[in-house]
C-alpha cells in the first residue's frame, strides 16, 4: 500500500468511528509499523484532518462534532482515464455549445485532477490522452445534440464520403456515439424507416423540426446498432474467426474487439479469436493492420477480401494493378 492510499484508509478508519482506534488496529488496517502510522497521522493533519488522542482509550479518533472530508479524490485508472477524457471533450466541443453550461463542469473536472494525488496540476500535466483520426464535431452539433435532448426530429443534409452526393433526411435522433474519436448520431431515419448511423462530422447542416422525435427502445438500439462490428449497423450475419501469431498474441488475448467475443489460446502460443459482424468494411481495416501476424480462417468470403486488399496493396508498391 503506498503513502496516498495509506491516508485515504486512514481517512476511512477515523471518519465515523464510535470509538477510538488504537495505534494496533491502525497499523493492521494501513499494513505498515508504527512509525509509519506516525507520519499518515501528521499527513492527514496536515490536510486540516481533526485527529485527536485519546490518552484513556489510547487510540485516536476526529474530534466529536467537528466535519472533514479529504480535499483531493483518489482515482483508480478507470477513473482518471474517463475524467481526463471529460476534461478533453469539454475543451473540444463545437464552440459555444451549452457554454455556460459546460463551464462549471469543467471547472469541476479542472478542481477534480487539480486536487489528485499527485498534487496540484500534476495530474493534468502527467496524464496524456492521444486522440487519433479524429475528425472534429462538424458545423451542425449543436443543432443535432438540442433535438436529441428535447426529443424533436431534425432535417440532416447529408454528405456521403462513398458516393459524394449529398441528401436530405429527417430523422428521430436516438443517441450520441463518441467512437474512436469521432462523433455520430444513431437515429430512426424516417425515409429508410430503419435505424441509421450517421457521422456528425458529414452533416453539413441540420434544422430542428416541430415534430415530435421517434422513440426507440434501447435494447432495440443495441440489437440493431451495438450487435455488430464496430460503427456500423445491422445484426451479424457471420462470425470472423482469427488466428494470431504468437508474438502477437500477446497483446490481442488482452484487447476488446466485441461485446460477444471469444477467444482461445492454441498451441505453440498463437491465439484465435471470434468476432460477429455484418457489414465487414471496420472488421477489415482492423485485420489489415496486423499484417502477417493474422490469418483470417473464416469465412471464406472474409479472407477472400482480406486476401485482394492485400494483393492490392502489393500491386501499389510493385507498381502493378493496384495503382
Amino acid at each position: 500500500m503506498d503513502r496516498f492510499h495509506r491516508i485515504y484508509a486512514l481517512h476511512q478508519a477515523l471518519d465515523g468511528a464510535r470509538v477510538p482506534v488504537t495505534r494496533r488496529q491502525l497499523e493492521q488496517r494501513l499494513e505498515c509499523g508504527k512509525a509509519t502510522v506516525t507520519r499518515v497521522i501528521e499527513l492527514l493533519r496536515g490536510y486540516g484532518a481533526p485527529i485527536e488522542y485519546d490518552r484513556d482509550a489510547n487510540g485516536y479518533r476526529y474530534r466529536p462534532g467537528a466535519a472533514f472530508q479529504l480535499p483531493g479524490v483518489w482515482f483508480n485508472a478507470a477513473e482518471l482515464h474517463a475524467l481526463r477524457s471529460a476534461q478533453l471533450l469539454l475543451a473540444e466541443a463545437e464552440p459555444g455549445l451549452l457554454a455556460d453550461t459546460l463551464r462549471p463542469m469543467a471547472s469541476k473536472i479542472d478542481r477534480l485532477l487539480q486536487a489528485e494525488q499527485l498534487g496540484a496540476g500534476e495530474a493534468m500535466r502527467r496524464v496524456r490522452i492521444l486522440r487519433m483520426a479524429g475528425r472534429g464535431t462538424g458545423p451542425a452539433f449543436a443543432q443535432v445534440a438540442e433535438a436529441l435532448m428535447r426529443r424533436q426530429r431534425v432535417q440532416l443534409r447529408y454528405w456521403s464520403r462513398a458516393s459524394d452526393e449529398e441528401t436530405l433526411r429527417e430523422v428521430s435522433p436516438q443517441r450520441l456515439v463518441h467512437y474512436r474519436d469521432n462523433w455520430y448520431l444513431d437515429a430512426w431515419c424516417h425515409a429508410s424507416r430503419a435505424l441509421r448511423t450517421f457521422s456528425l462530422d458529414s452533416v453539413r447542416r441540420a434544422r430542428v423540426l416541430a415534430r415530435r422525435a421517434r422513440d426507440i427502445d434501447d435494447g432495440a438500439l443495441d440489437d440493431e446498432l451495438g450487435a455488430s462490428y464496430g460503427i456500423f449497423s445491422g445484426r451479424p450475419q457471420a462470425e470472423a474467426v482469427l488466428r494470431f501469431s504468437a508474438f502477437r498474441a500477446r497483446w490481442v488475448a488482452a484487447e476488446h474487439w466485441h461485446p460477444h467475443q471469444q477467444g482461445r489460446w492454441l498451441e505453440g502460443g498463437g491465439y484465435e479469436l471470434r468476432v460477429p459482424y455484418d457489414n465487414p468494411t471496420e472488421l477489415v481495416m482492423d485485420i489489415l493492420r496486423y499484417g502477417a501476424d493474422v490469418e483470417v480462417v473464416e469465412p471464406q468470403a472474409l479472407r477472400a477480401e482480406v486476401v485482394g486488399r492485400l494483393e492490392a496493396a502489393v500491386g501499389v508498391y510493385l507498381g502493378g494493378r493496384g495503382r
